[in-house]
């Protein structure tokens, strides 16, 4: 096993380890949540250099689960039914394989929280949802910098997209 395989396994016994600790489950956000979504969602989009913004967070997630143009999940720590973890999904498609796709979009876990298995169990949920779908897959993007991000995607099994380019265009 080389040294990069050694330390992914490592991370995901970490992980499970402190997860063990603690009682998580990951929940389907609707209406009755959205505060409490709202609340992460806006401290992802500090973590993100963003000013904070609850109400704006409040009514961007709001529209996005009354067009149904996103699905939000939460982590929630169960011994405080407290909410830790926070997950959002667009839905798109890949015309050559025919298939739909899921962009995890954003993913953000209290920093107290972290190391404890909780985005890996958001993950998870998003990966559930795909294979239930028979979709092609998950898709995202992160921070150069975003060094935790990147183990944790790489421990979940995502790679570097080796075939493609992807491009940006910004509106002027």
């Amino acid at each position: 096993m080389n040294i990069k395989a050694t330390k992914l396994l490592l991370f995901k016994l970490l992980c499970y380890i402190a997860s063990m600790n603690r009682s998580f489950e990951v929940i389907l956000a609707g209406k009755n949540q959205l505060s409490q979504a709202a609340g992460l969602f806006d401290a992802y989009r500090q973590f993100y250099k963003e000013p904070s913004d609850i109400a704006s967070a409040s009514d961007f997630l709001s529209e996005r689960m009354m067009k149904k143009e996103s699905m939000v999940y939460l982590a929630i720590e169960r011994e405080h039914n407290k909410s830790v973890g926070f997950m959002q999904l667009y839905p798109s498609f890949s015309s050559v394989s025919l298939k739909s796709l899921w962009i995890l979009n954003d993913l953000y876990v209290v920093p107290e929280f972290r190391k404890q298995g909780v985005g890996q169990l958001l993950i998870d949920a998003a990966k559930t949802l795909v294979k239930k779908q028979g979709g092609k897959g998950l898709s995202l993007a992160t921070a150069h910098d975003n060094f935790a991000g990147r183990r944790l995607y790489e421990a979940a099994g995502f790679a570097l997209d080796d075939q493609f380019l992807h491009y940006f265009w910004k509106a002027p």
